[in-house]
């Protein structure tokens, strides 16, 4: 019999007693995020997709939008005190991070950077993001999500 295996962000929330829902889609699939909400069955604007940035100063910053949805390069750096950000480099993003593309979780990474939610994520009871790997993702109430990261919300999308 086939137990699902945790991932670190299951872990994680775990530990600090956040109650989620695990999902899983099919990891060969399409991993765009608007083809992984289709796949779970959810609304595209609760499903948020983690970017991570570089600031001028040499910071990096996490940013956590709807799937359907771009990053506003401009409206991020005011949201993190940065003239200008920059989206990561791809072949950055395990070695800062430790995950991979299209499985980058705001949860989990090797280090906390300043995160910051798309304003919308509060509208919601529940909204899913990435569980640390491609197939996989995690639900839940997106306060405990913001509180657990000490993270904020603004107007970040084009």
């Amino acid at each position: 019999k086939h137990k699902e295996e945790k991932t670190n962000v299951m872990r994680t929330l775990d530990q600090k007693k956040i109650p989620y829902t695990a999902h899983t889609y099919d990891p060969d699939g399409p991993i765009d995020g608007v083809s992984v909400a289709a796949a779970l069955g959810q609304d595209p604007a609760h499903v948020f997709k983690t970017l991570v940035t570089k600031g001028a100063s040499g910071g990096y910053y996490v940013f956590d939008i709807p799937v359907a949805e771009n990053l506003d390069l401009k409206k991020a750096a005011r949201a993190v005190g940065e003239k200008s950000v920059a989206m990561l480099p791809q072949k950055e993003l395990l070695g800062l991070t430790g995950y991979v593309h299209g499985g980058c979780s705001p949860v989990g990474m090797k280090k906390q950077f300043p995160t910051v939610f798309h304003e919308t994520a509060v509208l919601y009871d529940t909204v899913c993001v990435s569980a640390g790997r491609i197939g996989a993702q995690v639900e839940c109430r997106p306060g405990d999500l913001i509180a657990l990261l000490r993270a904020k919300t603004a107007d970040i999308i084009v």
